[in-house]
C-alpha cells in the first residue's frame, strides 16, 4: 500500500500522487464542458441561443445548489471501513460517467431536446458533486501537518491543470479532426426574411453527413473522457487512506449544519477570501465559456481554436510549480496580485490588435499563467482560513466541508449567471447558428465577453483582496498556536482514542 510505513502526519510521494490524480476527473470533464458545451449546443445540437442560455444557467445554478446539499448529507454519513468520504466517490463514479456521455449525444427527437440536455446536464452535475465535494474535503484528512497539506495541494493542482490540458486535448483534437459544416453568408442573407422553421430545415439538411461525423466525434471524445474518469477514481480509492485523526482539533460535540454555517459565514477572513476569488473566478469563467466562439468567429481561426485552447492549458500546467515556489517565497497575497493581474494586459491586446495567430498564441500562454495562479491559490489559502477559524472556535469542530462547499457554491452560481447572460447576449446580438461568420454586433459582444468584462472583474477582485487579513506573518502565528493546542490536547487525552468528527464536508 502507498501509505504503508508513513510516519505520523507525513505523506509519501506515492500517496500525494494518488491523491492528486483524484482531482483530474472533475477538471477534465469541467474543461470539456466549459470550453465546448456552448458551441456544441449552438452549432452541433443546433439549439436556439435562448434555450442554450437556459441550459447553461440552470445547469450551473443547480450545480452550485448541490454542493452544500451534498456537503450536508456527507456530514451526516457514518464512518465505514473505507472512511466517510470514499464511499461517495466510489458509488457516484459509474453513474456520473453514463450521464456525462449522454450530454454529448444528440437524441433523434424533434421535440424535447432542450429537456434532454437540461436533465442530463443537471444529473451529471449532481453526480460529479458527489465525487468532488468529498474529494475537496479530503485535503483536511490526509494529514494533520499544514506543510503536507500544502504540498499535496500543489500536487493536486498540477494534476488538475494537467487534467484541463487532457480534457482540452481529447475534446479539441478529436472534434477538431472533423470539419463542422457551416452555412455561408449569402445563404444566410437569402434566408434573412424566411421563417425560423425554414432556417431550421436548412440547418438540418445542409451537409447532413458532415454534421453526423461531428456528432460522432463528440461522442467518441465523451467515451474516452469517461474511461479516464473511472481510472482516476480507482487510483484515488486504492492509493489514499482517509485519516480520521487528521482533523486539526478534537471537538467533543459537532454542532448542527446550520449552526456551523452561521459561524462560517460570520468568519471575516473567509468572506473576504471568497469575495475576492468570486470576481477573479468569474473573469476566467467568462473567458473559458466564450473563447472558442471568439477564436472561431471574431478572430477567424475556425481550424485553430482547439490548439489555442490547448496552449492555454499547457502554459497553466507548466507554471503551477513556479507559482507554488512563488507563494512559498513571497507569500500567497503577493502571488494573488501578480499571478492573476498578469493576464489583463494580454486580454486587452488580443481585442485591440488586428487578428494575428502569433499574437493570439502569445496571449494564450500569458492567460495560461494566470489560470495556473487562479487554480492554485484558492485551494492553498482556504486551509489557512480554516486554521484561523479553528483557533477562534476551538469548541466548534467539523466544519471544514462547509468552507469548501460554499466557496464552490458561490463561484458556480455566479458562473451560471454569467454564462447564461453571455449566451443570451449573443442571442440579442443576432447570433447565427452554424453561420460561417457572424454579424459585427456578435463579434463586438464576444470582444466584451473575453476582454473588457474579465479585466473589470479581475480589478474588482484584487481590490477586495486588500481586505484579506491573513498574511504570511499571521499564517505563521496560527500555525504555531495550532501546534501548541495539539500538543496540549495530546497530553490531556493520551488515554483516549482519536475520535475527531470528520469535516461537515463542503
Amino acid at each position: 500500500m502507498p501509505y504503508k510505513r508513513e510516519s505520523k502526519g507525513k505523506l509519501s510521494i506515492c500517496s500525494k500522487v494518488c491523491y492528486a490524480i483524484g482531482g483530474a476527473p472533475y477538471q477534465i470533464t469541467g474543461c470539456a464542458l466549459g470550453f465546448f458545451l456552448q458551441i456544441y449546443l449552438l452549432d452541433v445540437a443546433q439549439l436556439d441561443p435562448f434555450y442554450a442560455s437556459i441550459i447553461l444557467f440552470v445547469g450551473r445554478a443547480w450545480d452550485a445548489v448541490t454542493d452544500p446539499l451534498v456537503g450536508f448529507f456527507i456530514s451526516k454519513t457514518s464512518w465505514s471501513r473505507f472512511g466517510r468520504l470514499m464511499p461517495w466517490i466510489i458509488f457516484s463514479t459509474p453513474f456520473a460517467v453514463i450521464s456525462y456521455f449522454l450530454i454529448w449525444f444528440v437524441p433523434d427527437i424533434s421535440k424535447g431536446q432542450v429537456m434532454w440536455y437540461l436533465f442530463f446536464y443537471c444529473i451529471f452535475q449532481t453526480l460529479v458533486t458527489c465525487f468532488h465535494v468529498p474529494y475537496s474535503a479530503l485535503t483536511m484528512f490526509i494529514s494533520r501537518e499544514q506543510s503536507e497539506r500544502d504540498s499535496a495541494t500543489a500536487y493536486r493542482m498540477t494534476v488538475e491543470v494537467l487534467g484541463t490540458v487532457l480534457g482540452t486535448a481529447i475534446q479539441g483534437q478529436i472534434v477538431g479532426k472533423v470539419n463542422t459544416p457551416c452555412i455561408p453568408d449569402p445563404l444566410l442573407l437569402d434566408l434573412g426574411n424566411s421563417s425560423s422553421v425554414a432556417m431550421e430545415e436548412v440547418n438540418i439538411t445542409h451537409d447532413t453527413g458532415s454534421i453526423t461525423d461531428t456528432r460522432n466525434a463528440y461522442m467518441i471524445a465523451a467515451g474516452v473522457i469517461g474511461g479516464i474518469y473511472i481510472l482516476c477514481a480507482i487510483i484515488l480509492t486504492l492509493g489514499v487512506r482517509e485519516r480520521r485523526e487528521s482533523s486539526e482539533l478534537q471537538s467533543p460535540e459537532q454542532g448542527s449544519f446550520f449552526e456551523g454555517l452561521k459561524l462560517v459565514m460570520k468568519h471575516g477572513p473567509y468572506i473576504k477570501l471568497i469575495a475576492g476569488f468570486l470576481f477573479t473566478s468569474l473573469a476566467f469563467m467568462l473567458l473559458e465559456g466564450n473563447f472558442a466562439l471568439f477564436c472561431t468567429y471574431t478572430l477567424g481561426f475556425r481550424n485553430e481554436f482547439q490548439n489555442i485552447l490547448l496552449a492555454i492549458m499547457l502554459s497553466a500546467t507548466l507554471t503551477i510549480p513556479f507559482w507554488q515556489w512563488f507563494l512559498t517565497r513571497f507569500g500567497k497575497k503577493t502571488a494573488v496580485y501578480i499571478g492573476i493581474s498578469s493576464a489583463a494586459p494580454f486580454l486587452i491586446l488580443v481585442v485591440i490588435m488586428e487578428s494575428n495567430l502569433i499574437i493570439t498564441y502569445v496571449v494564450a500562454v500569458a492567460a495560461g499563467m494566470s489560470v495556473a495562479a487562479a487554480f492554485l491559490l484558492p485551494w492553498s489559502m482556504l486551509p489557512d482560513v480554516i486554521d484561523d477559524f479553528n483557533l477562534q472556535h476551538p469548541d466548534s469542530g467539523g466544519h471544514e466541508a462547509i468552507f469548501f462547499s460554499f466557496y464552490v457554491f458561490f463561484t458556480k452560481f455566479a458562473s451560471g449567471v454569467s454564462l447564461g447572460i453571455s449566451t443570451l447576449s449573443l442571442d440579442f446580438a443576432g447570433y447565427k447558428t452554424r453561420g460561417c461568420s457572424q454579424p459585427e454586433e456578435v463579434n463586438f459582444t464576444l470582444k466584451m465577453l473575453v476582454s473588457v468584462a474579465p479585466v473589470v472583474l479581475i480589478i474588482f477582485g484584487l481590490l477586495l483582496f486588500k481586505l484579506y487579513p491573513i498574511d504570511e506573518e499571521k499564517r505563521k502565528e496560527n500555525k504555531k498556536a495550532l501546534q501548541e493546542l495539539r500538543d496540549e490536547e495530546s497530553s490531556n487525552s493520551s488515554t483516549e482514542s482519536d475520535s475527531t468528527e470528520l469535516a461537515s464536508i463542503v
